[in-house]
């Protein structure tokens, strides 16, 4: 019978820490684009705004 040979290949995984940087650098350019997508396509509608204050807190340093 003929013997088995396994060639040894080297690991072609990246290190945990290159790995990481990775996966955090690509989670923030996602959120970047997300936000720079928002900013350029998103119009906000300005309007009034009103709100009651109790006339107890306006008067309450006098």
């Amino acid at each position: 019978m003929e013997k088995e040979v396994r060639v040894r290949r080297p690991e072609t995984s990246l290190p945990s820490l290159f790995r990481f940087l990775f996966i955090v650098g690509f989670l923030a350019a996602l959120v970047w684009g997300g936000m720079f997508a928002l900013v350029t396509f998103v119009e906000p509608t300005p309007r009034e705004m009103t709100q009651t204050i109790p006339a107890q807190k306006l008067n309450q340093n006098r």
